[in-house]
């Protein structure tokens, strides 16, 4: 090889692609997942109408072809995308739960994570989660989404319970308590992503922190 066909140092030249005999084959989970967690960034930035095939093979780095042999639509890619985010979005809040002290400082645990500067591309997905079972037919798909949301009622309600069983305050209707909570969350998180109007996330922390005091009423400590 001359000088002059030696490549430059730290120059890249184009990438060449790997012969098929070559290549290290993964697993077929680890490629759906590589797939599914290039989609996430995808539907919190674009929303879920206005991401491709194309774009989630661009951004995990592989073919259409592997794409469209691990899933059977785009729908199915975006609805896993979403389901992997939320549950791990949920289940790091009921970690932090479970290390709280007492029931009163679970669910203030649980506010403080709701909403911080980071939490807006959560709701962002939360939303367009609930989107796409508007838009499809998907009997498991539809499931899926009211087993969620059930387990996130099941959480605040554990916490709420926990508090009461402990003496820190009573409610007289957890059940409603719990369905309030939710909906409230909700708006805010909405609120929060039109800002129509504006709202800060200290404001949404206020407005839920202020709710749970109305609704569950402190204890007097015991003599």
């Amino acid at each position: 090889m001359t000088a002059a066909e030696q490549p430059r140092s730290g120059a890249k030249g184009p990438r060449r692609a790997v012969a098929a005999r070559d290549r290290t084959r993964q697993p077929t989970e680890v490629r759906r997942r590589l797939i599914i967690d290039a989609a996430v960034p995808l539907i919190a930035e674009r929303g879920y109408t206005s991401v491709g095939v194309r774009d989630v093979a661009a951004a995990a780095g592989v073919s259409v072809g592997t794409v469209t042999y691990h899933f059977d639509s785009v729908q199915e890619i975006l609805s896993e995308a979403m389901v992997l985010h939320i549950e791990r979005y949920y289940t790091a809040l009921s970690e932090a739960a479970e290390h709280a002290t007492s029931g009163a400082e679970a669910l203030r645990l649980l506010i403080d994570a709701l909403f911080t500067d980071d939490t807006d591309r959560h709701w962002r997905m939360w939303f367009e989660y609930w989107h796409a079972g508007e838009q499809g037919t998907d009997a498991a798909f539809t499931r899926g989404q009211a087993d969620r949301y059930t387990a996130w009622h099941r959480q605040i309600h554990a916490l709420a319970e926990r508090g009461q069983a402990d003496g820190e305050f009573s409610c007289d209707d957890l059940d409603g308590f719990t369905a309030r909570f939710a909906a409230l969350a909700d708006g805010l998180a909405l609120q929060r992503l039109r800002q129509a109007p504006p709202l800060t996330t200290q404001e949404a922390r206020h407005h839920l922190n202020q709710f749970i005091q109305r609704e569950l009423v402190p204890r007097p400590p015991a003599r």
